[in-house]
C-alpha cells in the first residue's frame, strides 16, 4: 500500500500541481466573468487571484523560487505595481 502511494506522489509532480492550481484559479475568474459579477469587491478579488497566479508562474515555471530574495521581490513588486495601476484606473473610472 505504501508503495502505491509513493508511486502516486511521483506521478503528480509539483509543477503539475501548480498547473492544476492555475487551471482552478482561471476557472474561478472565468466563472466570475460568465456570471457577469461586478463591483469593487469582485474586481479586487480578481486582481488578488491574478497576483497569486503570477506568483505561481514566476515561482515554478520561471524558476524564481530557487533564486535569491531580490529576484522574487522584483517580480512581486512588478505584479503589485501593475495590479495596483489597474485597481487605481478602475477606482478612478468609477468617479
Amino acid at each position: 500500500m505504501n508503495n502505491i502511494e509513493n508511486q502516486r506522489s511521483q506521478f503528480i509532480r509539483p509543477c503539475t500541481r501548480v498547473w492544476l492550481g492555475l487551471l482552478a484559479l482561471t476557472s474561478v475568474t472565468y466563472g466570475i466573468g460568465r456570471m457577469e459579477l461586478g463591483g469593487t469587491q469582485i474586481v479586487m478579488l480578481v486582481l488578488i487571484i491574478t497576483f497569486i497566479k503570477g506568483e505561481m508562474v514566476a515561482g515554478f515555471f520561471m524558476g524564481l523560487r530557487k533564486t535569491s530574495l531580490l529576484w522574487r521581490a522584483i517580480m512581486a513588486s512588478w505584479l503589485v505595481i501593475v495590479g495596483g495601476g489597474i485597481a487605481i484606473a478602475y477606482l478612478v473610472g468609477l468617479n
